[in-house]
């Protein structure tokens, strides 16, 4: 029999924020012209919440995060500096910061960009700060998705990628594998997204006091987060989160998707669960309503039309189904957001 992932399935959904802070790796990367104070804030930035992690937790010779930064140079794309050296790489993030000339006058970045969508394909979410986004936008990575970046740069990254969907108001936009970030100076906000992300809430605030920076409205940080997997190895298991992140309202049997990767529907919801430890349709829930969440924040659509554009036909399904996995209506949480 046919199982299809159904818009109106309630699921229980626990989210929990990533704290084994072992070895999480954060890979800068530095193309021609990017702006090398993000680089070293951003480095500095996450050295400092690496610190209060082990402060707060009194786990001292431990290291939360592991920097490190890799240049493009000609045709290649290598490591330059790493707070680990000699241990092997294993990226979990990489930021291609902000350029310190204008769009137009951005060198081709095509090496940089193969080695973003070589390490998306092994599960590394990607991030950009910025015109950053104009070397994520050369791997077609964010066609046919929202995307953000500085507002004056926002009409020439449509004109030049028109398979994007820009939204220059957006200070962050969190696609669970694709992450890109406003102004020039967002890079403050992305970092401690990432460090609410991988070192918990209190670690973030820490950090932000110490920095004396306001927290990212970005981060949610009175809600919980949708803090999905991508690095366990399985590509076919990739692909189809792939395919749900790029494509919320994707309807499609899990007989479908299975074909789609040459697997069967018994050996694709195994695969699926043993990678990301959830069924394919809680993880496709909890990716239509963090993609929910977000146009709530940021657009003034109407209820039922977000809850179409995400892929629920049923307004009253949605309802119910974000109350579960958020703890709110989507009127309140609009409210809440906003205030």
């Amino acid at each position: 029999m046919v199982q299809m992932l159904e818009k109106g399935v309630e699921t229980d959904v626990a989210t929990t924020v990533d704290t084994n802070i072992s070895t999480i790796e954060i890979a800068l990367l530095i193309y021609p012209d990017c702006q090398l104070a993000a680089i070293y804030g951003l480095t500095d930035l996450f050295s400092l919440a690496s610190s209060w992690a082990m402060a707060l937790e009194g786990r001292a010779g431990e290291t939360g995060i592991r920097i490190s930064h890799w240049k493009m140079e000609g045709d290649t794309v290598s490591c330059i500096w790493d707070s680990h050296p000699g241990e092997p790489h294993a990226l979990r993030y990489v930021i291609a910061p902000p350029s310190i000339v204008m769009p137009e006058k951005m060198q081709s970045m095509t090496p940089a960009s193969q080695w973003l969508s070589a390490q998306h394909a092994e599960g590394v979410t990607v991030c950009s700060v910025c015109a950053g986004a104009f070397v994520l936008a050369e791997t077609g990575l964010i066609n046919g998705r929202r995307a953000t970046t500085h507002w004056a740069f926002a009409d020439r990254l449509s004109e030049r990628f028109p398979g994007i969907d820009v939204a220059p108001d957006n200070m962050i936009i969190d696609d669970g594998d694709v992450i890109t970030a406003g102004g020039i100076l967002a890079w403050a906000d992305l970092g401690l997204l990432l460090v609410e992300k991988l070192l918990g809430q209190t670690v973030m605030l820490e950090t932000a006091r110490f920095l004396i920076v306001d927290p990212p409205r970005a981060s949610q940080a009175r809600y919980k987060a949708f803090l999905p997997r991508f690095d366990h190895g399985d590509r076919e298991v990739l692909q189809i989160q792939h395919q749900f992140h790029a494509t919320p309202e994707l309807q499609k049997s899990v007989g479908e998707l299975a074909d789609g990767v040459n697997l069967s529907e018994r050996t694709l919801q195994r695969r699926f669960f043993r990678a990301t430890k959830l069924k394919l349709t809680e993880y496709h829930q909890n990716v239509r309503i963090m993609k929910a969440r977000q146009l709530l924040e940021t657009t003034n659509g109407s209820i039922e039309s977000i809850a179409w554009s995400v892929g629920y036909t049923d307004p009253a399904a949605f309802r119910k189904i974000f109350g579960r996995l958020t703890g709110t209506t989507p009127n309140v949480y609009r409210g809440d957001v906003r205030v």
